[in-house]
């Protein structure tokens, strides 16, 4: 048996749990549009997979220097984000722009930091481990963008506050997740 086998699929599980987050804001960005137009999917794709994998990144070469910093407020700042998106997207359709995309992939990517600052522990090949972050978040996202589009088309309205109630709700569970009023 190969002896790297154990860790692709460690580093494979590492993707899917940290894709969760943008998978589930794909899904409310779906809720929100009338239609999921290719060059949507690929800008969520590439915003969502590209951040994914820059936070490991950036947390494997700050390694202790600056984590320490960044998780004594990590959750303030996911939850400031995500309430505040979600808050927009209740009021307003999906917008793909940067400055609707940008906010959204900072938020889900904090996370892929602490990833990245545990790499620098282990031995793991970090631009195997990045590239295959940043592909699987991406294909979920794209996935979860057209999950979120055929739900959403059947009940556009309540389905775009029900997105946006989806940010607000794991903006807040990061939050008291971090406070210790709960323990999944």
């Amino acid at each position: 048996m190969n002896l790297y086998v154990p860790a692709m699929i460690e580093i494979l599980l590492i993707s899917v749990s940290v894709a969760m987050d943008a998978f589930a804001v794909s899904i409310g960005k779906g809720l929100t549009v009338t239609r999921v137009r290719p060059v949507d999917v690929i800008k969520t794709a590439l915003w969502f997979g590209g951040f994914q994998a820059l936070f490991p990144l950036l947390g494997f070469f700050a390694a202790n220097t600056f984590s320490k910093y960044v998780t004594a407020v990590d959750h303030w700042i996911i939850f400031a984000l995500l309430a505040f998106i979600g808050g927009n997207m209740i009021r307003e359709t999906a917008q793909f722009d940067w400055r609707h995309m940008l906010p959204l992939a900072v938020a889900c990517s904090i996370d892929a930091f602490a990833v990245g600052v545990s790499f620098a522990f282990m031995q793991v090949n970090i631009w195997f481990s990045v590239i295959v972050i940043g592909v699987v978040t991406g294909a979920f996202s794209a996935a979860g963008l057209y999950i979120g589009r055929v739900f959403g088309a059947r009940w556009q309205k309540p389905a775009q506050i029900a997105g946006g109630a989806v940010l607000v709700l794991i903006g807040l569970k990061v939050l008291l997740e971090h406070l210790g009023f709960i323990a999944w």
